[in-house]
């Protein structure tokens, strides 16, 4: 039990945690993070009180929301069969579904906030997806992995980076100095500017994201050696190790030319400048003096440079996918590394059989 404890440990380390046999997420994720959904569930019955009340209304209405909060949990263990008081010993739909709920009546019930209920929703929904992807898909540990190998990815993509980044930093540059581009990234309120930067982040990563499928069954073939076949949900941990190895190169990428063009800005476009191509006020968020002038960071700046990084991102997610030099380079490297995990899973299936 001890050597099987071991080989799962490492195929863990190694982002492939659905390599495990009998991983469940309900046993091996949301046990595991019972403490902190109970942590949160009790901390958001203080969405039973509100700002404009005065305090003692307040620490009733908090009372009163942590009885609910109490009573609606004591009614989900009647439902399932257990003890009014019990703590339980697994979290299945009926419980994450009490977490994600009851904790949004309380708003409704004290004041009628439907905007508040629907925000607590989503937040706790999105509490539930971060904790399945950090313990469920060990999400952690494959960006350990990624970037203890990020060095040498980044070498492999060296080429397709010489020949799609100087056409992308010309295309960019141009765009720079426009006034159209300052316009429609300036302009924007901060809702309508996260939704722009995030339909290029939602298409970039479809690019990247669309053959991976079948290059993860063409990885299984050349590393996985006399080993049994991968289940699909194994085949998807092959495949999100992939992505975000990727995804990762994608990143660096963006955070220099986002970098370049705040410095190339805070040097060569002072503030009257751009509040010219803003049409309105900048909004300076620091001043520097550099050889007796003086520099402007400016929120226009720091919009207009994150635009120009994020679009930098999504044009080299499709120069990814479309150069086959580079994707035959980058599946050669990764294959040399996952058959490391796949001798791994190889004995620790035999060690298993021997056991049982």
């Amino acid at each position: 039990m001890a050597d099987l404890s071991d080989y799962e440990r490492r195929l863990r380390r190694s982002g492939l945690p659905l390599f495990v046999e009998d991983y469940t997420a309900r046993e091996d994720v949301f046990n595991r993070a019972a403490p902190l959904l109970g942590l949160v569930f009790v901390a958001e019955m203080l969405g039973a009180g509100q700002l404009d009340w005065p305090w003692w209304q307040n620490l009733l209405a908090v009372g009163a929301g942590l009885l609910i909060l109490l009573a609606g949990f004591a009614a989900l263990n009647l439902a399932r069969g257990r003890a009014f008081s019990a703590i339980p010993a697994r979290l299945g739909y009926t419980e994450l579904a009490g977490f994600v709920l009851l904790p949004a009546t309380l708003p409704l019930i004290f004041g009628g906030q439907a905007g508040s209920a629907l925000a607590t929703i989503a937040a706790n929904l999105a509490i539930l997806v971060a904790v399945y992807a950090f313990l469920g898909l060990a999400l952690a540990w494959i960006l350990r992995w990624v970037a203890s190998r990020l060095v040498g990815q980044l070498a492999s993509s060296l080429s397709l980076a010489a020949k799609a980044v100087p056409l992308l930093m010309i295309f960019a540059l141009l765009s720079f100095t426009t006034e159209e581009i300052w316009r429609v990234f300036s302009a924007q309120n901060a809702a309508l500017y996260t939704l722009t930067l995030g339909l290029l982040v939602a298409l970039g990563a479809a690019f990247l994201a669309v053959r991976i499928p079948r290059e993860a069954g063409r990885l299984e073939r050349e590393a996985a050696g006399e080993g049994p076949p991968l289940s699909r949900r194994q085949r998807l941990n092959v495949g999100l190790v992939m992505f975000v190895s990727q995804a990762m190169q994608v990143i660096v990428v963006s955070l220099v030319v986002g970098l370049f063009f705040v410095t190339f800005g805070l040097i060569a476009v002072d503030a009257t400048m751009q509040a010219d191509w803003s049409h309105g006020p900048v909004d300076d968020l620091l001043n520097l003096t550099l050889f007796g002038e003086q520099l402007e960071l400016t929120g226009q700046l720091l919009r207009v440079a994150g635009g120009l990084a994020v679009f930098s991102g999504f044009y080299f997610a499709v120069a990814m996918l479309t150069d086959s030099t580079y994707r035959e380079e980058f599946l050669e490297e990764l294959s040399e590394e996952m058959r490391q995990s796949f001798r791994t899973r190889a004995e620790y299936l035999r060690l298993r059989g021997q056991a049982g």
